[in-house]
C-alpha cells in the first residue's frame, strides 16, 4: 500500500472527511491519494493561510480535528500564520507539509539548502505547536499519525505540524507491520470540592465567567443544568460567546478591554468568580489588574496547569482541571446556593441601563456599523454560525450579536490575525453544509483574505459575507486617534490606504452582490449565499466602550460621570 494512501485512509477511518490545501510538488502523491479516494474530499483554497484557517473551522464546528496540507518552503511558511492561530486558539489540527526527498535533505550539514524549496520545518514551528515531526522513515507512520492525533485533541488542544518527505509519501508500506502508538496514561484532576463548595456556599454575589475553554461537546448541558439550579449570572470573555444560550435570563453579557459596560460593572461587583476555561488576560481583567475583583474571591478553572501558575492575579484558588471534570465533580455535591434574587434584579437593572443598545445610543455618534448588527440580529436564526474577523468589525459584532438557541460565534482572540472570518467560514460550511454562515469583516481583512472568495463560489457554500466598507482601518484610526493627534498614515484614504472595487471583484468571483447603507438597512434580508453584501459606512468609527490603559474595567471609556457611576454601584447595598 502507497504510504500517502495510508494516510488518507488513516484519516477517513476517524471521521474526517475534509482536508484543506493548495497542491505544491512535494504534496502532489497525498492530494493524488486524496483524488482517488472516494470518501475524502480535496479542498482547493488558492492560499495555505486559507487552507490552515479553514482547517480550524472545520475542527471548531465538527467537534473532531481538521487537516491541512501544503507543499515545502513557501507553502509551509504561507500556511504558519493557521498553524500559531491554532496553537494560540487551542484548536486541534494536523498540518502536513510536504518535504524534499530524505536523500536530498541537509539534516545537520551546515548549509543553509541542498534540496528545492527544503526549509527546517520541525524547528521553525515547534514554538507553535504541541508537537512536530519530520516523518523519515516509513515504519514510522501509523505511529506518527496516532500520535498526532492523540496530542492534538487530549489535553489542552492545539496543532500538531508533520513533515513529510517526498519519497516518504511515496514509499510502499504494509500497514500489518505497522507499530502504533500508546499514550500514557492522563493524570486524574485533582480538585479541591471542599474549598470550592465553601467558596460558593459563602458567596452572596457570585458571577461566572465562560472562556473559550469551556467550549467542548456536551459541556453546554452541564453547564446549563448548573444554572438552572443556581441561577448564577453569567458573562463570558471574547471567546467564550455563544457557549450557552444567551436568551439566559441572567446573562449579562462580555468583559473586558471592549466588553460590554453591563458586564464590566457586575463584574466588579461580585464577590466571587467562576472563571471557567478563561486565561482571564489584561484584555479581560484590565491593565490595572490588581483592581479586578480585589475585594472577591476567583476560582480558576484551567486544563493549562501553566496558566494557573504563571498568572498575575493572586486572590484565586487554582483547579488544575478541564471544565466538563469539574462540573462533574460539582455536580456530585449538593451544595446550598444562596437566594441570589436582589443580586440578580441588581444585574437587571444594569442590563436594562448599560446594555449595548443603550451604550450605541448614548455614546456612539456613527451608529451604522451597530445598526447592521442590529440587523442581523432580527434577520438571523436559530442555527445559524457567525465569523467574525480582526478588528473592530470583531468587537461591534461581539459586542452586538445577540445568540440564539444553536447559533455559533467564531472569531480569533489569541493571534487575531486580520483575513480570518472568510477562511473560518469555509470550513464551518463544509463541517456542516446546512448550517447558514454570516461571516462579518471588515474591509481591510476581507483584502487580506481575498482568494477565500473563490473557494466559496467555486464549491457554492452557503456562507453570506458581509463586508463593513468604512475604507479605513477602524481599530488602528481609532488608536491615532486618541494618542497620535489624528495623524493618520496608513489607515485612510488620506494616508495610503485604499479599498478595490468590491462590486466588480464579487463579479469576478461569480457570486452574488448587493450593497447597503444605514439608510437602506431595512431592505437587507436572510438570503442564501454563496453572497457578498458591501455595507457602505461614511466616516470614522468607534467602538464603544472601550478600557484604556490606566482604568479599571469598570471605568471604560467614554466614562460616566462620576455621581452616576457611584449611585449606580451603590444602590446594590439599598436593595
Amino acid at each position: 500500500m502507497k504510504a500517502s494512501d495510508y494516510i488518507v485512509s488513516f484519516f477517513e477511518q476517524r471521521g474526517v472527511n475534509v482536508v484543506f490545501g493548495y497542491i505544491g510538488g512535494m504534496i502532489t502523491h497525498l492530494v493524488d491519494s486524496l483524488g482517488q479516494n472516494d470518501k475524502m474530499r480535496y479542498i482547493q483554497t488558492y492560499h495555505e493561510q486559507t487552507a490552515a484557517i479553514a482547517a480550524e473551522g472545520y475542527a471548531i464546528e465538527s467537534g473532531k480535528f481538521g487537516v491541512a496540507i501544503c507543499t515545502s518552503g513557501p507553502g509551509v511558511t504561507n500556511m504558519m500564520t493557521g498553524i500559531a492561530d491554532a496553537f494560540f486558539g487551542s484548536i486541534p489540527v494536523i498540518f502536513i507539509s510536504g518535504q524534499v526527498n530524505t536523500y536530498e535533505y541537509k539534516y545537520d550539514k551546515p548549509i543553509r539548502q541542498q534540496g528545492f524549496q527544503e526549509m527546517e520545518v520541525v524547528n521553525v514551528v515547534k514554538p507553535i505547536t504541541k508537537y512536530a515531526v519530520l516523518l523519515d522513515k516509513p515504519e514510522d507512520i501509523r505511529y506518527e499519525l496516532e500520535k498526532a492525533v492523540y496530542i492534538a485533541t487530549h489535553g489542552r488542544k492545539g496543532p500538531v505540524a508533520i513533515d513529510l518527505p517526498m519519497n516518504i509519501s511515496r514509499a510502499e508500506i504494509d500497514p500489518e507491520k505497522l507499530r502504533g502508538y500508546n499514550p500514557e496514561d492522563e493524570k486524574k484532576s485533582n480538585i479541591p470540592m471542599e474549598e470550592i463548595v465553601k467558596l460558593i456556599e459563602n458567596a452572596k454575589r457570585p458571577i461566572i465567567l465562560l472562556g473559550g475553554g469551556a467550549a467542548g461537546d456536551g459541556v453546554d448541558v452541564k453547564i446549563n443544568k448548573l444554572l438552572a439550579e443556581s441561577h448564577i449570572p453569567v458573562i463570558t470573555s471574547l471567546m467564550g460567546r455563544g457557549i450557552i444560550d444567551e436568551t439566559y435570563p441572567h446573562y449579562v453579557g462580555m468583559v473586558g478591554s471592549y466588553g460590554n459596560r453591563c458586564a464590566n460593572m457586575a463584574v466588579a461587583k461580585a464577590d466571587l468568580l467562576i472563571a471557567l476555561g478563561s486565561r482571564m488576560d489584561t484584555r479581560q481583567t484590565g491593565a490595572m489588574y490588581q483592581e479586578f475583583l480585589k475585594d472577591g474571591k476567583i476560582i480558576h478553572v484551567d486544563l493549562d496547569e501553566n496558566e494557573l501558575d504563571y498568572h498575575r492575579l493572586e486572590n484565586r484558588l487554582k483547579v488544575h482541571a478541564s471544565v466538563e471534570d469539574f462540573l462533574n465533580a460539582l455536580d456530585k455535591e449538593s451544595i446550598a446556593f444562596k437566594d441570589y434574587s436582589t443580586w440578580n434584579a441588581w444585574i437587571t437593572k444594569l442590563k436594562e441601563n448599560y446594555s449595548q443598545d443603550k451604550e450605541v445610543e448614548r455614546f456612539v455618534d456613527n451608529k451604522a456599523p451597530y445598526q447592521l448588527l442590529q440587523r442581523l440580529n432580527e434577520i438571523s436564526k436559530e442555527g445559524d454560525v457567525f465569523t467574525a474577523d480582526v478588528g473592530q468589525n470583531q468587537m461591534w459584532s461581539a459586542q452586538t450579536l445577540k445568540l440564539k438557541k444553536g447559533q455559533r460565534f467564531v472569531n480569533s482572540g489569541g493571534l487575531a490575525p486580520m483575513g480570518f472570518a472568510m477562511p473560518a467560514a469555509i470550513g464551518i460550511a463544509f463541517a456542516n453544509p446546512r448550517k447558514t454562515v454570516y461571516c462579518v469583516t471588515g474591509d481591510g481583512g476581507f483584502h487580506m483574505a481575498i482568494q477565500s472568495m473563490l473557494t466559496i463560489a467555486q464549491y457554492n457554500l452557503n456562507i453570506i459575507v458581509v463586508v463593513i466598507n468604512n475604507s479605513a482601518l477602524g481599530m488602528i484610526t481609532q488608536f491615532q486617534h486618541l494618542y497620535f493627534n489624528d495623524r493618520m498614515f496608513g489607515t485612510t484614504k488620506a494616508g495610503g490606504f485604499v479599498n478595490p472595487e468590491l462590486k466588480s471583484l464579487a463579479k469576478a468571483y461569480g457570486v452574488n452582490y448587493s450593497e447597503f447603507t444605514s439608510e437602506t438597512l431595512n431592505e437587507f434580508e436572510a438570503i442564501e449565499g454563496p453572497g457578498m453584501i458591501n455595507y457602505v459606512v461614511s466616516g470614522l468609527t468607534t467602538v464603544s466602550p472601550k478600557l484604556e490603559y490606566n482604568k479599571p474595567i469598570d471605568k471604560p471609556s467614554p466614562q460616566l460621570p462620576e455621581d452616576e457611576y457611584q449611585r449606580v454601584m451603590n444602590c446594590l447595598n439599598l436593595l
